[in-house]
């Protein structure tokens, strides 16, 4: 039986990793802690096992940071403080689709600064995809979280927030492997976390046992979904990369409302079905496009770690 191409096993890879990272905005709201201070766990708790996976024979070890893993973590750490705030203020499914409105500022920049043209046929499926992010937040019923309008509204500036981290581990995967990026990205934000999170005045140790078990499969969670993205964006074009990560308030929707018992309006599910169908004909019509190349600096001695 013949292997799958490397571009189908990134793309498969990919869309797993989506899906894990659909996760996230469940487990903050169970760690029982602060917005800020789940985030400051997240990171924390992921450093142990990010270490270890750096240090396989072959990963190229943790290294000293790079500049981009450096902004890459700033950039996380904004993206996290806000996210985490829209989560407890507005629903699961809106905060998971606002914050993921990234590929129209990825796209632009993959455009101009990573000479990534993108087809006429990937601009349906981004305005297809985005379009079906819009549908699944306006079809909200309006009465889901503490702060809707602010939460919403927190939750679309990470889409900035997240671009630039998106744009700085791309630029960091040509010279550096994906744990070694999310290793560093990790650790740069752990103490702005922490910070916000006392400043805020939140609770910064999770009141159960529930509680710190949600904060450990954020931890894990963020290992395999950001470790996973971040091998993607060494592989494949960092526009279709950002739709393909749209997946996630798809994931986040449905078991917000299994989990939560958030309405999933007739509005959302059209909206979630759109981002669905934005996903698949965004990897359709990318399907020529070459792959950037990854075996660069570092990565040259030894191959891209594919187990994450």
């Amino acid at each position: 039986m013949s292997r799958p191409s490397p571009r189908l096993a990134a793309l498969g890879l990919l869309i797993l990793c989506a899906a894990v990272l659909g996760l996230a905005p469940i487990l903050v709201r169970l760690t029982d802690t602060g917005p800020a201070a789940a985030g400051f766990w997240r990171f924390l708790l992921s450093l142990p096992l990010l270490a270890l996976l750096c240090a396989r024979p072959g990963s190229g070890g943790l290294g000293l940071p790079g500049k981009w893993m450096v902004v890459a973590g700033a950039f996380f750490a904004l993206d996290l403080s806000f996210w985490h705030y829209g989560i407890v203020m507005t629903s699961v499914a809106n905060a998971t689709v606002l914050c993921n409105l990234t590929p129209v500022v990825v796209t632009a920049f993959g455009w101009i600064v990573f000479k990534e043209t993108p087809k006429r046929l990937f601009m349906l499926a981004l305005g297809l995809a985005l379009g079906g992010a819009f549908a699944m937040a306006a079809g909200a019923d309006g009465a889901q979280g503490t702060n809707p309008l602010l939460g919403d509204i927190f939750s679309l500036s990470v889409a900035l927030w997240y671009a630039g981290y998106f744009l700085a581990v791309k630029a960091a995967r040509a010279t550096a492997g994906a744990m070694r990026i999310t290793f560093w990205a990790t650790a740069v934000g752990v103490v702005p976390l922490l910070l916000v999170a006392l400043m805020l005045g939140e609770r910064i140790i999770p009141a159960s046992a529930g509680g710190w078990a949600a904060c450990i499969g954020l931890a894990v969670m963020h290992v395999f979904g950001q470790g996973g993205v971040a091998w993607a964006l060494g592989r494949l074009p960092a526009s279709l990369t950002a739709v393909t990560v749209l997946i996630q308030p798809v994931t986040a929707g449905l078991l917000g409302w299994w989990i939560f018992g958030e309405t999933l309006t007739p509005v959302q599910a059209l909206g979630g079905a759109l981002v669905l169908g934005g996903v698949v004909l965004a990897q359709w019509s990318s399907r020529s496009l070459p792959a950037p190349p990854t075996k660069t600096g570092a990565e040259a001695k030894a191959p891209a770690p594919v187990s994450i």
